[in-house]
């Protein structure tokens, strides 16, 4: 495993120095669908984006490819989101590092936060998943702005705009979120999911997040992590616990199975998006549509109640 790494790291390196393609606007790559996603909505056409990792692919476990050095090799910019969230791709961004412009873009995020990042509860690693929270995540918008700003110097004042924009979306998004999670009756008010990527989403809307899986998918939850989830349920009556885009429903069916044994009944509440966008057919296909459709399905499961959809808010 660890010469695959290595030549695939030294031929990107080899193809570090590479003309770009052609193409009307800058070659940037990115790893996850957030992140393809902010690229585009603050470089417009003045960037061309590929995103690494399409829809249902979970970062966590993402391997690079022996294509994907082609993609590296065109961008002029790499963006990331770090904090280890692309796990098995580390080594190789590291490595490219040293010879494009690449930007950790959530730890970018977190550092122009006086919150900072949240770490895990084995307190070994930080949270990586910072664009539950939509007010966290505009904290990238300047790096990145900056980060395009320095491939496509011509497009500085559309930048400017396309950030300004953005921005106040998702600062819109934010307010609309806090009241729609705030009408969950308190007592209702926690959400369980199949692994732990919802620590900021919790810590900015109020909620309490439990997860099966720990912050890294890598790892299969014990007998003792599901039986803990099942007492949770038992004990706080939670009507509704939530599968994942990204993660087999094995865990949850587990979980819930557990709770029923303890005579507590126990409902999916929906699908959530954790780690991953939707397909362009899905509500999901966009960050704000990611963040805005979790909230609804939410919401209805845990007997809240929604607020109407921000009359400011661009479709």
């Amino acid at each position: 495993m660890q010469k695959r790494w290595l030549s695939l790291s030294l031929c990107l390196l080899a193809f570090a120095g590479l003309a770009n393609a052609n193409g009307s606007g800058r070659p940037v790559l990115a790893t996850t669908g957030m992140i393809a996603d902010l690229a585009r909505e603050i470089g417009g056409e003045c960037v061309q984006v590929t995103g690494l990792m399409g829809p249902g692919v979970d970062p966590h476990l993402y391997q690079p490819s022996a294509a994907d050095v082609r993609r590296f090799q065109k961008a002029d910019l790499v963006l990331y989101n770090g904090l280890g969230l692309e796990g098995q791709l580390a080594p190789v961004l590291k490595r490219f590092g040293e010879q494009r412009a690449t930007l950790a873009v959530a730890e970018a995020a977190v550092q122009r936060d006086t919150r900072g990042a949240i770490e895990s509860a084995s307190g070994d690693a930080p949270d990586p998943h910072v664009w539950m929270d939509a007010r966290l995540w505009a904290q990238a918008i300047e790096p990145v702005r900056q980060a395009l700003a320095e491939v496509a110097p011509d497009c500085g004042a559309d930048l400017r705009s396309r950030a300004a924009q953005y921005h106040e979306q998702l600062l819109v998004a934010h307010e609309w979120m806090s009241q729609a999670i705030a009408s969950i009756p308190h007592a209702q008010r926690i959400l369980i999911t199949a692994h732990d990527a919802f620590g900021y989403f919790g810590r900015a809307y109020g909620i309490e997040v439990e997860g099966i899986q720990g912050i890294s998918t890598s790892a299969e939850p014990s007998v003792r992590d599901i039986q803990t989830i099942a007492e949770t349920i038992t004990e706080r009556e939670v009507p509704a616990i939530f599968i994942e885009s990204t993660i087999n429903p094995r865990t949850i069916e587990a979980v819930m199975a557990a709770a029923r044994a303890r005579g507590q009944a126990v409902s999916i509440g929906g699908e959530l998006y954790g780690d991953a966008l939707g397909g362009a057919e899905t509500a999901a296909s966009s960050t704000l549509g990611l963040l805005m459709s979790n909230v609804r399905t939410i919401t209805a499961a845990l007997g809240g109640e929604l607020p109407p959809h921000p009359a400011e808010f661009r479709p």
